[in-house]
């Protein structure tokens, strides 16, 4: 059962920690409720109980676009936003979308430079060098870690969204700068991202994903975070890039993940102990009731803070676990040529 309510009610709107000391801050502007896809899972209530948190002065995305999209492609996002038209079945546009899609882009530029979160829309961890997908028009993360990588940094994408980032995976799918690492539901959109998709030429072995039965819950993603972070240790980023999508989550409208809020704060405090330089921008996370709690807790495990919206532990049922198992088995027998289990 999926939890309700109006996202406008004070009382159930999260607020976010008190903060001392730096702290990743969240890198949010009203210009990200221009890309109006009306009665849509990603629409604008996604940021709308944010409307307390003061708007940041954005550096402008669209120099940046062309590290990942060729300008033939920039310019048939632009067209397509000025009609409102749909890029594809699933995402849609309307005239201010570019203009939002380009400040997410410079937004995620920021968040890079500064440790920051950003909280935009669109998402796009989906979105191809060529092609729209998944609700995502740009890829923000991927032009923002293509740009880090353009000057010598080697970058380690954690991106643990409910569902794949597969532009995200195919942008750096051959190379060994960047590591992408996944955890997503399978099956479940965008239909890959199985044990086996480990990269290519010199970027084999530097692909991780690891597939999640329907209904893991707590217990499989502690289980994960054990298993699979050490990889992203092995491989010494110089900068860990956070594809922060909260659709993982138990009462989320798309999956059919079961994890707890508690789990994005673990997922924090992880980071925190083990890398220095952290970023993040958004990406899913349909629940407006949950998502921001899960975002709260996520901030706050970073800025090794207490938890501020905990939530009673999840646990997967027996045959979840069996899955999960002969996946982590399969996983590590692929990628045991490259690194240390």
């Amino acid at each position: 059962m999926k939890s309700k309510g109006s996202p406008y009610e004070s009382e159930k709107r999260a607020t976010p920690p008190a903060t001392s000391g730096p702290k990743m801050e969240l890198i949010y502007n009203r210009v990200f409720l221009e890309h109006d896809t009306g009665m849509h899972p990603e629409s604008k209530k996604r940021l709308l109980i944010f409307d307390d948190i003061p708007d940041t002065e954005l550096i402008d995305g669209l120099p940046f676009i062309e590290l990942v999209h060729p300008s033939g492609y920039i310019e048939k996002v632009k067209r397509a936003c000025r009609l409102g038209a749909h890029m594809d079945g699933d995402t849609a546009t309307s005239p201010g979308s570019f203009n939002a899609a380009r400040q997410a882009v410079g937004a995620t530029v920021m968040a890079a430079e500064t440790g920051g979160f950003a909280l935009v829309r669109p998402p796009g961890h989906h979105a191809h060098p060529n092609r729209a997908s998944g609700f995502c028009l740009f890829n923000n993360i991927a032009i923002a870690c293509r740009k880090l990588a353009n000057e010598g940094k080697r970058v380690a994408i954690i991106d643990f969204d409910g569902h794949l980032g597969d532009g995200t995976s195919a942008i750096f799918y051959d190379t060994d700068q960047v590591l992408y690492w996944s955890l997503h539901q399978y099956p479940a959109f965008p239909g890959h991202g199985f044990v086996d998709e480990i990269g290519e030429g010199k970027g084999k072995g530097f692909t991780v994903n690891i597939p999640l039965p329907p209904g893991s819950a707590d217990d499989v993603l502690e289980g994960v975070i054990d298993y699979f972070l050490p990889v992203v240790e092995q491989f010494q980023p110089d900068v860990i890039a956070v594809s922060a999508g909260f659709d993982a989550h138990q009462y989320d409208l798309l999956l059919d993940l079961k994890a707890s809020a508690n789990i994005f704060h673990k997922f924090g405090q992880e980071l925190r102990k083990r890398f220095s330089t952290i970023f993040a921008t958004l990406e899913g996370g349909y629940n407006v009731d949950e998502m921001p709690k899960c975002l709260y807790n996520f901030l706050a495990g970073v800025n090794g803070e207490p938890i501020p919206y905990p939530e009673e532990p999840t646990n997967s049922g027996m045959r979840v676990l069996e899955t999960y198992e002969i996946y982590v088995h399969s996983i590590i027998a692929n990628l045991k040529p490259y690194w240390k289990f």
